[in-house]
């Protein structure tokens, strides 16, 4: 396995950023991503002691790590073997419960857990249908050993309501110890009883998922609610697009902040437009945008071909992409 990477300084911190090729692999390499969220953007020295437990496992790679001050929240991107993956996963969730107590957390974001969201999805060599076993063996390891009530989501979902994590989601930590005593939200793992300080985690394998946001000129938070009410599913935007509004407090602005859970349906520079046109219904000026964690090539491909209005451009014109097409064949 060949993982190709650039390092740059940020802060005075190292993170490792993919170039154009993530990694290149033999036929018979079996290689899942992750990418755990916790509930912690303030305090780096929290985040580097929880990211470090995946450093243990030489056959996973952390390929990217961001802290947000105003969600108080973290991301990080790890590939490798699904083994590896996840027992990395599971000593980062314990590192976090030991640190992180949700009783003192506030941020923009909604958060139910320590480590709040636990996806996998399936990259080289595996599939779907692997990942859901996987995150069934996760969270039950979870639930078992941490004590830790555990939630299946997206494809790994127990029942149909359980799907979007925005439902499991709600009323966040403070409300699941009322929530988790009806009969409908007990856990699929663990005891049922919210972690006191940990709260409760979502564990499921899902496709490629982009957190995609966008920055408003503006310190109204209303205007940027109502922008994400026009580009959501839920209220009638795009099919697959998660949006709420978020003040960015230490900027002074405000933000659409997205998931974009399905970017060739719902492509990212179709929502970017929209989101640009219902400003200008608030004579808002759209300052800024960015994309939390990877992204796909294709998706950037995409957004490329679109604004410069390229015809007939796909992947195969990428170098980088010829170069592992030619590197990797038989």
């Amino acid at each position: 396995m060949i993982f190709i990477s650039s390092i740059s300084a940020a802060e005075g911190r190292e993170e490792h950023n993919v170039c154009s090729i993530v990694l290149l692999c033999s036929y018979y390499m079996r290689l899942i991503e992750s990418v755990p969220n916790f509930s912690e953007g303030r305090r780096e020295e929290i985040v580097r002691q929880i990211i470090e437990q995946a450093n243990k496992y030489p056959k996973v790679k952390m390929l990217d790590w961001s802290m947000d001050k105003d969600h108080n929240r973290s991301v990080v991107t790890i590939v490798g073997d699904p083994d590896q993956v996840l027992d990395a996963l599971f000593d980062m969730t314990k590192k976090a419960a030991e640190l992180i107590d949700l009783r003192y957390h506030k941020g923009e974001h909604p958060r139910m857990g320590a480590t709040d969201v636990i996806p996998l999805v399936p990259l080289v060599g595996t599939t779907m249908a692997e990942c859901v076993e996987w995150s069934k063996k996760l969270g039950e390891r979870i639930g078992r050993e941490l004590n830790i009530p555990v939630y299946l989501y997206e494809r790994s979902a127990s029942v149909p309501e359980r799907e979007n994590l925005s439902e499991i989601r709600k009323g966040e930590f403070e409300g699941f110890f009322e929530k988790i005593k009806n009969p409908r939200w007990k856990p699929d793992f663990g005891p049922e009883k919210v972690h006191e300080t940990a709260g409760v985690t979502a564990v499921g394998a899902r496709e490629f998922l982009i957190a995609f946001n966008v920055e408003l000129g503006t310190n109204n938070v209303e205007i940027a609610d109502k922008i994400a009410k026009a580009v959501r599913n839920i209220s009638g935007g795009y099919r697959y697009v998660k949006a709420m509004g978020v003040e960015l407090k230490e900027k002074g602005i405000v933000q659409v902040s997205m998931n974009l859970t399905n970017y060739k349906k719902s492509p990212i520079f179709r929502v970017f437009e929209t989101i640009k046109r219902e400003a200008q219904r608030y004579g808002v000026p759209v300052v800024g945008s960015e994309i939390i964690g990877m992204v796909p090539l294709q998706a950037i491909v995409d957004t490329f071909s679109w604004y410069l209005q390229l015809d007939e451009f796909s992947m195969n014109r990428v170098i980088e992409q010829r170069l592992m097409d030619e590197i990797t064949k038989d």
